[in-house]
């Protein structure tokens, strides 16, 4: 494939702008959003519209909506709780391991978080500590206990990019 230079980033960055708006959005408007992607790929590698765009993202290494709004979530996540210098990641995101009671429970060795308790509502499960508690623990062990965010985000990258769904 012949692509143009440079790729049009400002598709990505007004895609980025609003990610945790988009966690949990209805499937008919991902589909709006993808389509938006998919046309941004064609253009750079000058396809038709009826041109088959899996090749074109996989090229370009793109992630397909749901999986860069979870990364980008994930990320925000990883940086509240090892990066911040900050309190607002205990704030945030409790660990089975800081409570008294539960320093025994399998889910404290594994590195779980605790999901906070929420409404059986969209709006309940959509909100940063619920959303970003239920993807991190989700993700294999390697990704979590990565060291750096350079490390963390290659190695999430490359799962979101092999695994649709991890969640």
């Amino acid at each position: 494939m012949r692509c143009l230079s440079p790729p049009p980033s400002f598709v990505h960055s007004r895609l980025d702008y609003g990610n945790f708006v988009l966690v949990g959005l209805p499937a008919y408007l991902q589909w709006r959003l993808q389509s938006v992607l998919n046309a941004a790929a064609r253009l750079v590698f000058r396809q038709n519209r009826y041109d088959h765009v899996a090749d074109a993202l996989a090229t370009l290494h793109w992630l397909r909506l749901p999986q860069r709004v979870n990364f980008k979530v994930a990320v925000m996540a990883f940086r509240v709780l090892h990066v911040s210098r900050h309190h607002t990641g205990t704030i945030l995101f409790v660990s089975p391991a800081d409570l008294p009671g539960r320093r025994r429970l399998r889910s404290s060795s594994l590195h779980q978080l605790l999901v906070p308790s929420f409404r059986l509502t969209t709006v309940g499960r959509r909100t940063f500590p619920v959303a970003a508690s239920l993807l991190c623990n989700s993700l294999q062990s390697d990704i979590q206990l990565s060291q750096s965010l350079p490390v963390f985000r290659q190695r999430l990258e490359t799962f979101l990019f092999y695994n649709p769904s991890p969640t």
